[in-house]
């Protein structure tokens, strides 16, 4: 039954006929719950928006891990650490593979001015010592992945070997690999709480400027103060200037023309051993490899997207199109120096606009601080979501080849079908019955679950996920929600329209002004990073969602519209760098727009419209 908002209600979302059960294969306490009354009413009375940002596709059990990661720790920060004073955490739950989450506000005013006080005085000791703070949690960020790096997981010898005897070690091989394993997960849910010690003050810090200037300046774009954090140089931008350094020393050094013919990676670099000039530079892009491919293809969130330390072709690929760029003589370059300028045009004007000398010190400060924190926004990116996930996720496989050794399943990949607990349950088995001398129950329980699942999870792609579920509010006022994931009154009445227009063709989508300018040209669909490559210069990017893996279509687009995401989504964060029109958060630009048709996207009021068929 749909409430007055028009969103149906979370517990009458239907299950898709050949999944029944599906719940068991994630936490327990994902599952929106009828049963308990206090549980249900709770349940319908929230706004539970699906996250498509993070989750564009259904998710594998074994994926659940960095949900479970973020669902702990961005609420921990809000509402136990940092004391953020209008907002508790984020709640989450599942509904066919797709991940669902709501903003738990505070609810009574009166507890504000309390958590006022301690957010100043702990958030702000962060923000007085940030630059310090920061290089610790690098050295801490790169120690957890030097540690994975060098997890080792065991495998289980048919008889030990002689120094566990006389060595006296006192432990076994099976020991050994349960201990590994926990000591896998603990370190990606320990990358996970460094993931937001400190995303949820850069978020604030942004937040409270954006607060300040709606009140100072009524009616001002939110863009134009997005305008004033932007010309900043992040780390997530180094992997594209690696391959772009590339390119020009391959042009540089004559070589340009062999690395654009169309062969593999090993064919490449067996003929560039050749040269003087061709082994020059295959150690350039050796010594580019670390850490800066480690860059996943995806968002980083989900183990079937490969990092390019994994497919080497695809970082090829882009270095070929920077080529065929310089040789047509366009320039590699983000508009930075513009940036800046109108960057500084805009703060300078807008402080002008104050009215007293404590009004522009307050002014100043914040702007100072946003810009500070601002890096560590898309910074974190780099070392947690790629960096770190891209060695995980291997290290996965390491464990699922002892499983298939012993019997449990046929495909390294099939892990991904269990969650993090039922592995764990697994190994017991696998480890026991390996010291028992027996043949363990998975062998038997997991081929036909496994089977099961598969088909599960293909029902669970073809189906499409409602925007939201629940009770929507009269306004959203919880600043991440806006920020990150772009939802808004106005976005709730846009999907509200968009879901009228369903029925029929849709011509016109609204959804958040991302970068400014208006731009029309030819709309290219691409759902996964793979379809860039269909992507011709000047055309329209239209997509779910973007990473820094997309990073080499910004070159080559006038525009973007994505699905989802807010103002301070990658999207709309690159486009702004690079100077490029973007309309994000439209819900779902990629089923309203086909490619090859006209479209008009308009980054100033958040409006995209079809031009011509």
């Amino acid at each position: 039954m749909a409430n007055g908002g028009g969103f149906p209600s979370p517990h009458d979302v239907f299950t898709i006929p050949g999944t029944e059960g599906w719940e068991r294969m994630y936490p327990y306490h994902y599952r929106f719950g009828a049963d308990d009354p206090e549980r249900k009413e709770y349940e319908a009375s929230m706004f539970w928006f699906y996250d498509g940002l993070h989750y564009p596709e259904p998710i594998y059990p074994f994926d659940m891990i960095w949900d479970e990661a973020w669902f702990l720790a961005l609420s921990q920060y809000n509402t136990r650490i940092f004391i953020v004073p209008p907002a508790l955490g984020v709640d989450h739950r599942i509904i066919n593979g797709r991940i669902y989450i709501t903003p738990v506000p505070v609810k009574d005013p009166s507890e504000i001015p309390a958590r006022v006080e301690h957010f100043m005085k702990r958030a702000g000791y962060y923000y007085e010592n940030w630059d310090e703070l920061y290089a610790k949690w690098e050295t801490k960020m790169k120690g957890v992945i030097e540690e994975l790096d060098k997890l080792t997981i065991p495998e289980l010898p048919d008889m030990e070997e002689d120094s566990v005897v006389f060595d006296a070690v006192g432990r076994s091989s099976g020991y050994e690999l349960l201990t590994a394993y926990d000591r896998l997960i603990q370190l990606g849910i320990l990358a996970w709480q460094y993931h937001f010690e400190f995303l949820n003050l850069g978020y604030a810090a942004y937040v409270t400027l954006l607060d300040f200037c709606q009140k100072a300046f009524p009616g001002i774009p939110l863009q134009r103060v997005t305008q004033m954090v932007s010309g900043i140089d992040v780390i997530l931008y180094q992997p594209d200037e690696e391959l772009k350094g590339l390119a020009r020393l391959a042009c540089e050094l004559g070589i340009e023309d062999e690395i654009l013919v169309e062969r593999s990676v090993e064919e490449l670099f067996e003929e560039l051993k050749k040269t003087n000039d061709g082994r020059l530079w295959e150690q350039r892009f050796e010594k580019a490899k670390y850490p800066w491919f480690y860059i996943s293809t995806g968002t980083g969130w989900f183990h079937h997207d490969p990092a390019w330390i994994d497919e080497l072709e695809i970082p090829l690929s882009s270095i070929r199109m920077y080529i065929q760029k310089l040789k047509k003589g366009e320039s590699l370059e983000r508009p930075l120096g513009e940036l800046k300028r109108e960057r500084d045009r805009i703060i300078s004007e807008y402080r002008e606009l104050l009215g007293s000398d404590d009004d522009r010190e307050m002014f100043d400060n914040l702007v100072g601080t946003a810009q500070r924190v601002f890096p560590y926004v898309e910074s974190h990116l780099f070392y947690v979501e790629h960096w770190f996930h891209s060695i995980f996720w291997n290290k996965m496989r390491e464990v699922s080849r002892r499983f298939v050794t012993a019997g449990f399943w046929d495909d390294v990949e099939d892990i991904w079908l269990l969650n993090r607990h039922e592995i764990k349950q697994a190994m017991w088995d696998m480890v026991t019955a390996w010291a028992t001398g027996t043949q363990p129950m998975g062998r038997l329980h997991w081929g036909p679950e496994i089977a099961w699942r598969k088909q599960v999870m293909e029902k669970f792609k073809e189906w499409t996920p409602p925007p939201a579920v629940g009770t929507p509010p009269e306004t959203i006022t919880e600043p991440f929600t806006i920020v990150l994931w772009g939802i808004t009154s106005e976005t709730m009445a846009a999907w509200s329209k968009g879901k009228e227009a369903g029925e029929g063709p849709v011509r016109e989508l609204t959804g958040f002004a991302g970068s400014p300018g208006v731009v029309e040209g030819p709309a290219r669909v691409c759902r996964t990073v793979s379809e860039i490559s269909t992507l011709q210069d000047g055309e329209i990017l239209v997509c779910p969602t973007t990473s820094p893996s997309w990073a080499p279509a910004f070159t080559k687009i006038k525009a973007a519209v994505t699905d989802v995401g807010g103002i301070m989504c990658h999207a709309a964060i690159v486009c702004r760098e690079y100077g490029l029109p973007a309309v994000v958060g439209t819900g779902n630009a990629t089923q309203a727009f086909k490619t090859g048709q006209k479209i008009r996207v308009d980054g100033n009021t958040g409006v995209v419209s079809i031009v011509e068929e």
